[in-house]
């Protein structure tokens, strides 16, 4: 037996190589391992190994697991091969090779560090180096077993799973759980815990978000570690908890057979590389676990000025045209935006079509009848108020009405049982196909070149399912190499125009992953059409993506009050403005808070990209009466502070340990609002008393 022991940036971790040459990860937390908290008599052979491995036609024996993904064929009897420990420009790296014997399978497992943060990004390669064809049903992308063992309390009592639910309008919805809340209460003796359930989180389709975020955090009440993670994938991903062996397991991968449809062919030589998957641990709580997620996302992102310079978009779609432009409604729209301050100006959809639009795009040319005299007109006219213009886009779709269908076969698009996929009235084009991606190209280098477009909203409204069947190992296969052909082309673009600004929209934020998000400037995070409800949203925007990327509708109504506007300013103020609203027909006084608000985020957005969240009251669900969004940055810190109906017309928001008892606090937006708060230097709390839907942003000088 030999243990490999690995402490770094703050990951306590230990792999065992046993007697029998099996890998096992034992340790992967915020805290030094303790040998007496494993129970399990059994170790060696099914439990804790470092991969999980399933290849068609083989058994899998010892206990009963029903679908859990423990107990996998060879991934229960892969051999260790070797190890490289090595360091580059992000931090240390480890690879660690394991092999079965009787089919000559290899697996690489990558285990990529970030300097001064606590994450691991792992991924793992398959390699068939035998003679055989072999299928791959399922490969892990990070399994642990142990999660719960630190401690003396029962799991039932110290264990929560934070689970971020995600749907339209109802974005970041986090609920906590504990163990016998999703059915995993403890009925057996310790050492011999162990059934056929789990908690299943599952993804299935091309929208990677449309019922959780791909993520999750883990608690330990008792001794205060957790542990998190993110799955960097733009489509199907499966994540489970559960028992086996007197402990409880997290395993986390990609596409796999019984969920996603998904398995590949090996021939001999062929390898097959995971989805990555991001793990963290800490030991000061959610706040600290998200902050670890933000300054990870942005080392992984790619380079760009906008997430340096946070411009504020103005686009005319929410409670303005509703995707019905034209040159004659455009104009005082600009006028407005630019007097306001604006950057961006993004014309939403419609733009393309004299009427309905919604089946027969994907010609994406300039509707005359709404620009009489061309869409160049417009997009000049935005360029000579100072503001970038951009236009809205759905390129990986065409209506089942549009014209170019007559030119084009079927290797465009999804196939499955002999027929073309459609959703929505749209069929999903295949990016697999070259073809596919010159015409997505011609469309980008069109706008760019004939209308000086420098921003494009990047919209994608329909879920194709499972996959194609078109020359793939399995729809799933089919699905996946879509996928990263899709990347692959992003890439292509952002290489083309490196200063082209492209917003990742999915009816809102139904594609919020870090596969998409480290390319994409900028993230949609919802078409929520009730202000007072995106007040919730907004305050979770965090946990799913980095402040700077983060963007948030603010629609002031026509007809409202001052309260209003504000209440739709601070929704936006800490993350990235996403103003629309009809600028030109509200009041003096309402316009003038809509500029007051974005003056004055222009000289905060500089701390914004470098800031990290925190949630006094924690975070926020869509019935609390209050919510409060946090910013910390090293001087100062940023709160946002809500109310919406309810009794409490005062609220304390503890600050304990973010600040000295001394500290200097005003309240920077509504200008108007200066005297609604005391700051106790005993308690370090900020007492703020508010009408309902209202709101209010501060600043605190450490």
């Amino acid at each position: 037996m030999k243990r490999i022991e690995i402490i770094e940036n703050g990951i306590y971790m230990i792999l065992e190589i046993t007697k029998e040459e099996q890998v096992k990860l034992l340790h992967f937390a915020a805290v030094p391992f303790n040998e007496t908290d494993i129970v399990s008599e059994r170790i060696h052979n099914e439990a804790f190994n470092l991969v999980e491995l399933n290849l068609s036609g083989m058994d899998k024996p010892y206990e009963r697991h029903g679908n859990k993904y423990i107990v996998t064929a060879p991934g229960y009897r892969m051999k260790y091969n070797g190890l490289k420990d090595e360091r580059n420009a992000l931090g240390r790296k480890i690879e660690i090779t394991t092999y079965d014997e009787a089919s000559e399978v290899y697996v690489t497992t990558h285990m990529q560090f970030y300097n001064q943060i606590s994450i691991v990004r792992f991924w793992n390669e398959v390699t068939n180096k035998g003679k055989n064809q072999q299928t791959l049903e399922y490969i892990s992308s990070f399994n642990y077993t142990g999660i719960e063992k630190e401690g003396l309390l029962p799991r039932d009592e110290k264990m929560r799973i934070h689970v971020p639910h995600h749907s339209w309008q109802r974005e970041m919805n986090w609920q906590t759980y504990t163990l016998p809340e999703v059915g995993l209460e403890q009925v057996q003796p310790t050492i011999e815990q162990r059934s056929s359930n789990a908690l299943e989180v599952t993804n299935v389709g091309n929208w990677s978000s449309k019922k959780y975020l791909p993520m999750g955090y883990l608690e330990n009440t008792e001794v205060g570690s957790s542990l998190f993670w993110q799955i960097e994938h733009n489509g199907s991903w499966h994540w489970e908890i559960g028992d086996q062996n007197g402990h409880f397991y997290l395993n986390i991968c990609g596409p796999d057979e019984l969920n996603a449809h998904w398995f590949k062919e090996l021939g001999m030589g062929d390898t097959f590389t995971s989805v990555p998957v991001a793990v963290g641990v800490t030991n000061k709580g959610f706040d600290e676990a998200m902050g670890e997620l933000t300054r990870y996302r942005r080392v992984i992102r790619r380079p760009n000025k906008d997430n340096e310079e946070l411009k504020i978009i103005f686009n005319d779609y929410m409670n303005s045209l509703w995707g019905d432009p034209t040159t004659e409604k455009e104009i005082p729209l600009i006028d407005a935006a630019a007097k306001a301050g604006c950057e961006y100006y993004c014309i939403d959809a419609g733009w393309y079509a004299d009427g309905n639009w919604w089946d027969n795009v994907g010609e994406w040319q300039e509707s005359k009848q709404r620009f009489p005299n061309g869409l160049k007109e417009v997009t000049a006219y935005i360029r000579k108020k100072g503001m970038i213009p951009g236009a809205w886009l759905e390129l990986e779709v065409m209506g089942i009405n549009c014209p170019k269908l007559k030119e084009l076969d079927d290797t465009w698009f999804f196939i499955r049982h002999g027929k073309r996929v459609y959703d929505r009235s749209r069929y999903q084009l295949d990016f697999r196909n070259e073809k596919v991606r010159d015409y997505a190209t011609e469309v980008i280098d069109r706008l760019i070149n004939e209308y000086g477009i420098g921003y494009i909203k990047m919209d994608y409204n329909i879920e194709p399912g499972i996959g194609t069947e078109y020359e793939a190992d399995s729809v799933g296969d089919g699905l996946l190499e879509h996928q990263r052909a899709y990347l692959a082309w992003l890439d292509y673009i952002f290489e083309k125009y490196p200063e082209l600004i492209i917003e990742n929209c999915s009816s809102g934020g139904l594609r919020m992953d870090y596969a998409m998000l480290a390319r994409y400037s900028i993230q949609s995070t919802s078409d929520q059409e009730n202000y007072l409800q995106y007040a919730t949203i907004a305050a979770n925007a965090p946990t799913g993506v980095t402040p700077e990327q983060a963007a948030v509708w603010s629609y002031p109504l026509e007809e409202g009050d001052k309260e209003e506007v504000v209440f739709n300013m601070v929704n936006s103020l800490l993350l990235r403005i996403h103003q629309s609203g009809h600028l030109a027909r509200l009041s003096k006084e309402r316009g003038s808070l809509v500029k007051e608000a974005l003056d004055y985020y222009k000289t905060i957005r500089r701390d914004i990209k470098v800031a990290t969240p925190f949630w006094p009251l924690g975070l926020s669900h869509f019935k609390d009466e209050w919510v409060c969004l946090g910013m910390k940055t090293e001087h100062k810190l940023y709160i946002a502070v809500w109310r919406r109906q309810g009794n409490k017309a005062t609220k304390e928001i503890p600050l304990i340990g973010l600040v000295n008892n001394k500290v200097s606090i005003k309240c920077t937006y509504p200008s108007y609002a200066s005297n609604q708060f005391e700051w106790q230097e005993a308690s370090q709390k900020l007492t703020i008393t508010l009408e309902p839907n209202t709101a209010r942003l501060f600043e605190i000088e450490k």
